[in-house]
C-alpha cells in the first residue's frame, strides 16, 4: 500500500513537473528579465514604458510579474551599479537598462560579470561580449513629425509659425531627435524661427510646461519634446492652450500621446508623436534569448524596419500633412533624403540654426 501511494506520487509529480516545464516554454518564462530604469520609471508614458510594452508581450501573461520579469527604478544615478550587481547576482538570463545614463555603469558591472548578459538602449560605446547594444534612428521618425508640424500650420493658414523642442538632458541621442526634427519642419519653411530648451532633468515637467508657456504666448506654434517625463509639461500646458481656443500643438515622443493631451471627450493637443518602438528591441531580444542566441555589439534599428516613425491617431492632423509625412518616409529609404543625425553635421550643411543647445558626444 505504502510502495503502491509512494509510486504513484512519483508519477504525480514528474507528471506536474513536466506540466510546470512545458508550462515555461510556452510562455518563454525559461527566460528571466529585468529591466532597470532611471528615476522616471516604467510609467513614464514614453520611452520606458515603450520597453516594458516589449517585455510584456514576450511574456504574454501577466501573473509572471516578478516571478520571470521585473523592473528596479533608480531614484538617482548613484544607485546604478548596486540596482546592476543586485540584478547580476541574481543570475537574471538579461539584464535590461534603459536609457544612455546607464553606459558608464553597465560597461563596469558587465565587466566584472562576464558569463551574464545585457541590453544596453540608447547607447553604444560599451564593446564587450555579453552586452548588446541597441541603437535607434531617431533622427528619421522625428524628421516625419517635423514635416507634419510645418504642413499642419500651412493647412491652418498660420502665417510664420515658429517651432520649438523641448530636450532632458543634452547628449547624442536626444540631438538626433532634434536635428530630425528641425530638418523636417526647415524642408517645408527653410526659414523657420526655431527655439530650443534643455531641462537637464527627465523628470522636471513643471520646467517643460512653463517655458511651453512663454513659448507659446510668443507665438510658437508646435513644440516637440524628448525629454521623458518632462516632456509632459509641454504637454500639459498645450492642453491648456487649446482648450481656451488657441491654436498650437504639442508633439509626443516614444509612445502614442495622443490620450495624454486629451482637453475634452475627443479632441487632443498631441497633433503627433514620434514613435521610437523600444518595445520592437527588447521583444526581438528577448525572442532571440529563447532561441539560444546572443547577438551582441550595436544593433540599429530604423525606418527600413519599422523601428521609428510616427502616429496619425489625432483626426485633426491634416491629410496634407499625412501625406506629405509619407513621401519624406519613401524619399528617406530610398536615400534621396539623408537625415543628419548630429548638430555638426547638419550645421555644417546649413540645414539647422546654429544657435542650437544641442550637444553631440
Amino acid at each position: 500500500m505504502k510502495k503502491g501511494f509512494l509510486a504513484g506520487l512519483a508519477i504525480a509529480m514528474v507528471v506536474l513537473t513536466m506540466f510546470a516545464s512545458c508550462s515555461k516554454k510556452a510562455a518563454g518564462t525559461g527566460i528571466t528579465t529585468r529591466i532597470l530604469t532611471d528615476a522616471t520609471g516604467i510609467d513614464d508614458k514614453s520611452f520606458n514604458a515603450s520597453a516594458w510594452r516589449g517585455i510584456e508581450r514576450f511574456y504574454d501573461n501577466t501573473s509572471l510579474r516578478n516571478k520571470s520579469y521585473s523592473y528596479v527604478t533608480a531614484q538617482s544615478q548613484d544607485q546604478y551599479i548596486p540596482n546592476l550587481n543586485n540584478a547580476a547576482d541574481e543570475d537574471i538570463s538579461l539584464i535590461i537598462a534603459s536609457g544612455f545614463t546607464w553606459s558608464d555603469s553597465i560597461k563596469t558591472v558587465a565587466s566584472q560579470h562576464p558569463n551574464q548578459k545585457f541590453m544596453l538602449i540608447d547607447a553604444a560605446g560599451v564593446n564587450l561580449p555579453n552586452v548588446v547594444e541597441t541603437l535607434f534612428a531617431e533622427e528619421m521618425g522625428s524628421y516625419l513629425v517635423g514635416v507634419i508640424a510645418a504642413e499642419q500650420a500651412k493647412a491652418e493658414g498660420i502665417e510664420n509659425p515658429g517651432f520649438g523642442f523641448v530636450g532632458g538632458v543634452p547628449g547624442a541621442t536626444i540631438t538626433k531627435f532634434e536635428m530630425g526634427y528641425v530638418q523636417g519642419v526647415r524642408s517645408v519653411f527653410p526659414n523657420a524661427r526655431i527655439v530650443d530648451y534643455y531641462a537637464n532633468n527627465w523628470g522636471a515637467p513643471e520646467m517643460a510646461k512653463a517655458q511651453a508657456k512663454n513659448w507659446f504666448d510668443s507665438g510658437i506654434y508646435c513644440i516637440f519634446s524628448a525629454a521623458g517625463s518632462t516632456g509632459n509639461g509641454v504637454i500639459a500646458q498645450a492642453k491648456e492652450e487649446r482648450a481656451k481656443g488657441k491654436k498650437v500643438w504639442a508633439i509626443g515622443v516614444d509612445s502614442d500621446q495622443f490620450e495624454d493631451g486629451l482637453y475634452n471627450s475627443t479632441d487632443s493637443a498631441v497633433l503627433t508623436s514620434m514613435l521610437k518602438k523600444v518595445e520592437n528591441a527588447t521583444f526581438q531580444i528577448l525572442t532571440e534569448l529563447k532561441d539560444g542566441k546572443f547577438i551582441s555589439g550595436i544593433r540599429v534599428f530604423d525606418l527600413s524596419i519599422d523601428a521609428v516613425g510616427y502616429s496619425d491617431r489625432n483626426v485633426k492632423m491634416a491629410k496634407t500633412a499625412k501625406d506629405a509625412a509619407e513621401k519624406a518616409k519613401k524619399n528617406i529609404l530610398s536615400g534621396k533624403v539623408v537625415v543628419e543625425k548630429t548638430f555638426a553635421g547638419a550645421k555644417a550643411k546649413g540645414l539647422v540654426p546654429a544657435s542650437l543647445h544641442a550637444v553631440d558626444d
